[in-house]
């Protein structure tokens, strides 16, 4: 397994609308666990295959207290979604922010596993949050989209910033 390298905002790639995987092999599975690995050092609770580069509809996610109860989505889909919460929101593609968001409160999904077996499941709270969360990923889409344009200015400057501080 390796850790892979997470882009940042304002990297252009992560603007990159996802494309539907349709093999279900052991590069697939590869994926997966890196992305698991990737995700569980970073330390984060989500992770979409457009943030570490690959531009396919793939995200893992461990909402679990105990980080033991992995989750991996292929080909996602919402197939209801009601009710709205806002909730605090980071990610690892916008490190050291965070914000209020509006989502839906409670979703139904479709989606496969790594080994292409197909299943459909009832989402809420924090699990909810994060596969919404994850799919805006896959669609070219992040939190600070939802933010006003002076916030997500704000955020963009600071880790420009940041980004010329650490490469000298």
């Amino acid at each position: 397994m390796a850790l892979l390298n997470i882009l940042h905002f304002p990297d252009p790639r992560l603007r990159t609308v996802a494309k539907a995987v349709t093999e279900f092999d052991d590069e697939l599975r590869l994926l997966v666990s890196n992305m698991f690995e990737t995700m569980y050092e970073a330390p984060g609770i989500g992770l979409a295959a457009t943030q570490v580069d690959r531009h396919i509809r793939l995200l893992v996610m461990d909402v679990s207290e105990g980080r033991n109860q992995p989750r991996c989505l292929i080909n996602p889909e919402i197939l209801e979604a009601d009710g709205e919460e806002e909730t605090d929101e980071g990610c690892l593609s916008v490190p050291g922010f965070y914000e209020k968001v509006r989502r839906a409160e409670h979703i139904k999904v479709r989606s496969y596993n790594e080994n292409g077996e197909v299943a459909e499941f009832d989402a809420d709270g924090i699990e909810a949050v994060c596969i919404q969360h994850e799919m805006d990923h896959l669609e070219g889409k992040l939190f600070v989209d939802y933010l006003s344009n002076l916030k997500r200015n704000r955020i963009r400057s600071k880790l420009v910033k940041s980004l010329k501080q650490q490469a000298n």
